[in-house]
C-alpha cells in the first residue's frame, strides 16, 4: 500500500505548514496499528448520535479487522451506517484512520483473523460467547502527528481503498 500523501486540512492557525518537510512516512501509521494493543472505534447511531468503544483489534492486510457481538451497539451501527474512525489511544503518538466498515464474512479471510488474534490476545475466537461477528476498516483517510513536532509532522494520506 503507498498512499497519497499530504497535510491534513486545518485552520490555519494551527501553523501546518504547506510543504512537504517534516511529513511522517506511512511506516508510522503501519508500525503503530500493527504494534497497538487497544483501539477505539467511532461508529455513529442511527439516529446520528456518535458511539465510540475501545476494542482490541488487528491491522492486517491495510485493514482493521476487530470482533464483537453481533447484537452489539457497534454492530448494529455498522448495519445502518459502515462509516467508522478508528484512534489509537495515544494523544502524543497520534494515528486515526478515517474508513467504511465491512462484516467479514470469507472463510479465509475469517480464519487469518483468528489466527492472528490468537497470536496477539491468545484468545481464541471460539472461545468467545455471544454470537460473533468479524468486521474490516478499510481505511479511506489516515492522519499522523506527533504532539512533540506538531504541527510539522502533521500528515494525511489519502487511500484508494
Amino acid at each position: 500500500m503507498t498512499p497519497a500523501v499530504d497535510r491534513p486540512v486545518m485552520p490555519s492557525g494551527y501553523g501546518v505548514p504547506p510543504t512537504a518537510e517534516g511529513q511522517l512516512p506511512w511506516s508510522y501509521v503501519d508500525e503503530r496499528l500493527a504494534a497497538a494493543r487497544n483501539y477505539w472505534v467511532g461508529t455513529t447511531r442511527p439516529d446520528g448520535r456518535p458511539h465510540a468503544m475501545p476494542m482490541w483489534g488487528l491491522w492486517m492486510d491495510g485493514r482493521f479487522y476487530f470482533a464483537t457481538d453481533r447484537g452489539s451497539r457497534k454492530a448494529r451501527n455498522l448495519t445502518h451506517d459502515a462509516a467508522t474512525v478508528v484512534h489509537l489511544e495515544s494523544g502524543d503518538e497520534v494515528v486515526i484512520l478515517e474508513g467504511v466498515t465491512e462484516e467479514v464474512t470469507d472463510a479465509a479471510r475469517r480464519a487469518a483473523f483468528d489466527a492472528a488474534y490468537q497470536a496477539k490476545y491468545t484468545v481464541a475466537m471460539a472461545d468467545v460467547p455471544g454470537d460473533l461477528s468479524i468486521w474490516a476498516v478499510t481505511p479511506r483517510v489516515a492522519l499522523a502527528w506527533r504532539e512533540q513536532d506538531f504541527p510539522r509532522s502533521a500528515t494525511r494520506w489519502v487511500l484508494d481503498g
